[in-house]
This record gives structure tokens, C-alpha cells and sequence, in this order.
């Protein structure tokens, strides 16, 4: 037998000696009165799929208050005479309009408005997360676990902004006495930040109740590695090109509504028990779906160079730009068809553009592994018994209940473009030559002369000239 545990020190529990609170039924748990009936939250669980078993095993679980419906009074007068299974469906596609409506607009704004927009999304999902886990932690009267929180969120993105802005806009930095300053210290500062935090932790623990704050320190820091380090690989992959932005979240959208779409007049067969409404019939269908959408998007979109160029700051005009010439990737070719297409088609040749043979890729992965964020957030809200993380948008939940599987998804496309997209960046490396020492970059100079006198590519007599 493993060693005793301390009854106090899991959550839920009253500490010996403190006097306890009025108990709250779980609203999961059967009404205890004699002759009563089951309250509708339990009977909700079980038609989620929530066992009696799995309410036992997680009754020591501290349970979050389920936000009110908010639902505007205009959608509800409108549809009151709906069943709830249509009106959910109603109120969905309304809201679903409106926000893709939202994206169009901030994708008009351009690249630093869509920054910040990533930034301010981030910062919401951090905030719903940490709710929830305040609602546990608060019962204690533990200090600074909220302060603390947000504090280490500022640190992390600090950092990781700093690391962005030297990286793609390092001629700005250098021509700016603060910001070169800022950058050249720029990790030592954030330790420094961090390090602080960490103190400031350490002094807030509180006898009785050290393993509750160490569980709140570690769910404060995975918090940061999904949500923050997450939408820091949105940002790097919006200044590689719009189009590494936009169509991979699209595809996500268009999974996750055409998978509803199937699923709600199709579906059957269950997918997963963590999300009891996932059918095959809708996941089969959201992955064609996806697949003919990203094609489709990606051919629209390489043709315009605002969506295909980097973000790059001019120095002539002291203003970020979105102007290039587009690579091989985005221009036009000539693709022969294998004879199985060959036969069904009658085509020989298609035209394409090479992006959207990566484009299969991207939405292969939001139709396929993108749903296993869903799922993962599925089981986050069951193990505190939340049908969603807050009631921020009616009828879809919170901004984390929208963005869940987006965050996997910056993640692959950050991968995938470095891996089998980005390679050296010449202007980049220019930059960073131009803000050595003169001797330093004599000293470049020669051997790079050197190099390519030894390779045959600069001829001998101009290299002695």
C-alpha cells in the first residue's frame, strides 16, 4: 500500500479545525429528498454521456458554476416557438455568420491589426482558463494566486514579443538606441521578470495548503504553454505570408461547421465518448468538405500579393509593408494527373499553384488531428462538470470553445513551415551583417570572397583585383 495522503490538502476538502461551509449539491448529483426527481443538470449528464461511475470517481472534483444563458432576448422572442435542438442550431448559425463576418473585417485591417486582435483573443482565453481555476482556489483565501497569474502572463509575452520584433523587424530595432538596448538584454530582462514571479510565489505559500498552490502554479504554466506559446506561433506564422494565417484557420472553420453540418442532419454513428455529439458521419464528412475548401481558398488567395508576401518593415518609408515578388510556391504550373484521375477526369494536365498542393495538407490536419483539440478541451470541461468554458458568444460558449483547436493548428503550420517551406532568408542576413563593426564585416567580406573563388563561382583574377 502507497502512503497515506492527508485528507485536507485535495481540493474540496475543509482543513481540520476551520469550520466547515454549507454544502452545495453537486448539480450532477441526484436530489437527496425522498420521492424527488433527478434535477435537469443530472439528466443532461447522462445524455452527454456522463456514467454514474464517472460522476463517483470525480465527486472530490470542486465543481465551476455554470454561467447563465445569455442569449440575446431579440434571438429568443424570435425562435421561442423552436424546439431546442433547432433553436441551438438557429442561434449558432446566426452568431457563426456574424463572427466569420468579424474575420473578414479584421483581415481587411491587415497584418498588425490581426496582431493584435491574436493578442487580444489570448488574453481572453488566458482569462477563462484562470477562472475557472480561481473558482476553486478562492474558496481558500490564498493570496496573490490571480495577481500572480496575470503577472506571468505579462512576463511570457514579453518575451516572446521581444523575440518576435528582433527577429522580423531587426533593422528598426538597431536604428533605435531604447530598442537596441532592450533587445541586446532582452533575455536577461525577461529571466529577471520571471524570476521575480517566482519569488514573489514562494513568499505567498501558505502552511496547510502548500500542495494546492503548487497545483495552481503548475495550472497556471500549462495555461501559458497552450494559450500563450501557441497564439506566439499564430503571430510568426501571419508575418511568413497572410495566407499561412488565413487558410489554415479557415479550415478549421470550415471543419468545425461542416462536421456539425453532416453530423446534425446525417450523423448516427457515436465518434468519442468525451464529445458524445461527434458522429463519423459528420468527421467523414467535415474532412472532404475541408479538403475542396482549402483548395479552392488556397487558389484564390496565391494570386494577390498581400496575402502571399511577408511582413517586412521599409526603412525608406519608416512603415511595415506587404509587397514582394512571389515565389515559385505562388505561381502557376503545369501538374500531370495520374492515370487513375487521368481516366476519370479526361485530363491530362492541371494548372496549379504549388501552394495548394500544401494546402491539402493543412486542412488534411484540421479535419483529422485539428478535432483531438476539441476533444481535449472536452475532457478539460468534464473533469469540472462545465458544459463550456464561459458564455461569451451565445450558443458557441467562450472564446476558448472557439479557438480550442486553432491553437493545435498554429502549432502544425509553424512546424510544417520550417520544415518544408521556409530556408535561409537573404534580406534577413543582410540586416544583420550591416549592424556589425566595419572589421567585422571586412572580415565577412573576405571570406565569403574566398569561398566562392574556391567553389569557381567568382573568378580568380577579379578576386586578386
Amino acid at each position: 500500500m502507497g502512503p497515506r495522503v492527508s485528507r485536507s490538502a485535495w481540493p474540496g476538502r475543509v482543513p481540520r479545525g476551520a469550520k466547515p461551509r454549507a454544502t452545495r449539491r453537486s448539480p450532477t448529483s441526484p436530489d437527496p429528498r425522498p420521492g424527488s426527481r433527478c434535477s435537469d443538470s443530472e439528466l443532461k449528464a447522462e445524455k452527454d454521456g456522463v456514467s454514474d461511475n464517472e460522476s463517483k470517481v470525480d465527486s472530490g472534483v470542486p465543481e465551476v458554476p455554470v454561467p447563465p444563458d445569455d442569449t440575446p432576448e431579440v434571438l429568443n422572442k424570435a425562435l421561442s416557438g423552436l424546439s431546442s435542438r433547432w433553436k441551438n442550431w438557429w442561434v449558432r448559425g446566426i452568431l457563426t455568420l456574424a463572427m466569420i463576418s468579424f474575420f473578414f473585417f479584421i483581415i481587411y485591417l491587415g497584418p498588425m491589426v490581426l496582431m493584435m486582435i491574436v493578442l487580444c483573443v489570448q488574453i481572453k482565453c488566458f482569462h477563462e482558463i484562470i477562472t475557472i481555476g480561481y473558482s476553486v482556489y478562492h474558496s481558500y483565501d490564498l493570496p496573490w494566486f490571480r495577481t500572480l497569474s496575470w503577472y506571468f502572463l505579462l512576463c511570457v509575452n514579453y518575451f516572446f514579443y521581444g523575440e518576435t520584433v528582433t527577429d522580423y523587424f531587426f533593422t528598426l530595432v538597431q536604428r533605435e538606441e531604447p530598442l537596441r538596448i532592450l533587445s541586446k538584454y532582452h533575455r536577461f530582462i525577461s529571466f529577471a521578470l520571471y524570476l521575480t514571479g517566482f519569488c514573489m510565489f514562494v513568499l505567498s505559500l501558505v502552511k496547510k495548503h502548500y500542495r494546492l498552490q503548487f497545483y495552481m502554479f503548475g495550472w497556471t504554466h500549462v495555461t501559458l504553454l497552450i494559450v500563450v506559446t501557441q497564439s506566439h506561433l499564430i503571430i510568426h506564422n501571419l508575418f511568413e505570408g497572410m495566407i499561412w494565417f488565413i487558410v489554415p484557420i479557415s479550415c478549421v472553420i470550415c471543419n468545425d461547421i461542416m462536421a456539425y453540418m453532416f453530423g446534425f442532419f446525417f450523423g448516427r454513428t457515436p465518434l468519442i465518448k468525451l464529445s458524445p455529439k461527434k458522429t463519423w458521419e459528420g468527421f467523414i464528412g467535415g474532412f472532404f468538405a475541408t479538403i475542396v475548401f482549402g483548395i479552392m481558398l488556397s487558389y484564390v488567395m496565391a494570386g494577390y500579393r498581400c496575402f502571399v508576401c511577408p511582413v517586412e518593415f521599409n526603412n525608406d518609408s519608416n512603415s511595415f509593408q506587404v509587397d514582394c515578388e512571389p515565389s515559385e510556391l505562388f505561381q502557376l504550373q503545369d501538374y500531370t494527373l495520374p492515370g487513375v484521375l487521368e481516366s476519370v477526369t479526361g485530363w491530362t494536365t492541371v494548372r496549379l499553384y504549388p501552394f495548394q498542393i500544401h494546402s491539402i495538407a493543412l486542412s488534411s490536419f484540421a479535419s483529422i488531428v485539428g478535432p483531438f483539440g476539441g476533444f481535449f478541451a472536452s475532457g478539460f470541461k468534464r473533469a469540472f462538470k462545465i458544459k463550456d468554458f464561459a458564455n461569451t458568444i451565445p450558443g458557441h460558449g467562450g472564446i476558448m470553445d472557439r479557438f480550442d483547436c486553432q491553437y493545435l493548428m498554429a502549432t502544425f503550420v509553424n512546424v510544417y513551415i520550417a520544415s518544408f517551406i521556409r530556408g535561409p532568408n537573404p534580406s534577413k542576413l543582410i540586416q544583420q551583417l550591416l549592424a556589425l563593426r566595419p572589421d567585422q564585416q571586412l572580415y565577412i567580406f573576405n571570406s565569403l570572397k574566398a569561398h566562392l573563388t574556391e567553389k569557381g563561382l567568382l573568378p580568380a583574377v577579379e578576386a586578386a583585383a
